[in-house]
């Protein structure tokens, strides 16, 4: 085990034993995707601990292979806990994680409680690794999935080019409402299949019914809001998008407008995209960047019908990138085309590699002394 500062400081050394690993929300939509990223990945944990609410302790979950035991969530179960990934709602981060950094556990945390603290870095590891060192609170925070299904292509463009505006369009999949969304759009599915709906206004929503948690019908539709209502007619997601840009990259002024919708997709989000830089682009050049870019996938062949789709990239690790063109109008900005996985990099996964980054600094600094 190696022992961490509860506020990120320099690391203690039991022997030099590998990290322990605390899962909390194990039992999840997002903890489930995140036990198999474990599994893949490169073994660097000790021991992994599962943890959940206490309706599911006791339940037995693989993860490498080994069926593992959930235990509760408390206080207790913190002990002799080096880093620990929060995949629950919130309220139950906000909770909890100070707890967990008392305990002296690094917390990365892939809800909203704690993104835009000041005192919290906000981390996608192939843009920003380094803010991940200076956490005062002990949290580090995983960005919102829409932000992550494009921020990681767009990190590598900045760091070339200078980012000075974006102009998205999100495509958001309905799993990114839970798996109340999920069975929402599979239900209304099964009710519009082999029916000639969708030709008379009202039709859709009149055979479905309940709409669940979107405003409108997700089955031969497209819904143009996601999240809740915040001033000025703004979502609670398309907010997200800009913050969360803007403090990824380092770039407090950056001016971003975004429009977030819900489309008929299980999972995978999409975004299209328009970049403007301070210096003149090329598709060349941004190809170029794209395709050695970690974590990036560029598929941009238009002739050949190679594009980035949400049922080519599902269940995939990178941010896949292609339609990329130079604008019409200015030399100095990009359109293109993005989907991600927003139940792996979205999620599980960039707060996989975030503990993966203060495990490798916790080692260096156990192995230093």
């Amino acid at each position: 085990m190696i022992r961490s500062g509860g506020a990120g400081g320099a690391a203690g050394s039991a022997g030099g034993d590998k990290p322990t690993l605390a899962v909390v929300g194990a039992t999840g939509a997002v903890g489930t995707v995140m036990l198999s990223i474990l599994s893949e990945r490169a073994d660097i944990w000790g021991e992994i601990r599962l943890i959940a609410s206490p309706r599911s302790a006791g339940r037995k979950l693989t993860v490498r292979g080994e069926q593992v035991e959930v235990v509760a969530l408390s206080e207790e179960a913190f002990e002799g806990v080096d880093v620990a990934m929060f995949d629950v709602p919130d309220e139950v981060s906000a909770q909890w994680a100070p707890i967990a950094a008392s305990k002296g556990a690094v917390v990365v945390d892939n809800s909203g409680a704690f993104r835009m603290d000041p005192d919290v870095p906000l981390v996608v590891p192939e843009v920003n690794a380094h803010a991940a060192r200076v956490r005062p609170r002990g949290i580090i925070a995983n960005p919102n999935c829409t932000t992550l299904s494009m921020i990681v292509a767009m990190g590598a463009l900045h760091a070339e080019f200078g980012l000075s505006e974006l102009i998205v369009s999100s495509y958001q999949a309905v799993s990114g409402a839970g798996k109340e969304g999920i069975d929402t759009l599979r239900e209304q599915l099964t009710l519009v299949a082999g029916t000639e709906l969708g030709t008379q206004p009202g039709d859709v929503r009149r055979a479905v019914g309940d709409t669940g948690p979107f405003p409108a019908p997700m089955a031969l539709n497209v819904v143009p809001f996601a999240g809740s209502l915040k001033e000025d007619g703004w979502s609670s997601e398309e907010l997200k998008v800009r913050n969360e840009s803007r403090k990824i990259l380092g770039l407090p002024e950056l001016r971003v407008a975004a429009t977030c919708v819900r489309v008929p997709v299980i999972t995978t989000h999409s975004l299209a995209v328009h970049a403007r830089f301070e210096n003149e682009v090329t598709v060349e050049a941004a190809h170029e960047i794209l395709a050695g870019a970690p974590g990036v996938v560029l598929c941009d062949d238009p002739a050949e019908g190679e594009f980035p789709t949400p049922a080519d990239a599902v269940g995939t690790d990178p941010t896949w990138v292609g339609r990329v063109r130079r604008s019409l109008d200015d030399p100095k900005a990009l359109e293109l085309f993005v989907c991600g996985d927003n139940l792996r990099k979205g999620a599980a996964l960039n707060t996989a590699q975030i503990a993966e980054v203060v495990a490798a600094e916790l080692a260096a600094g156990a192995a230093a002394r």
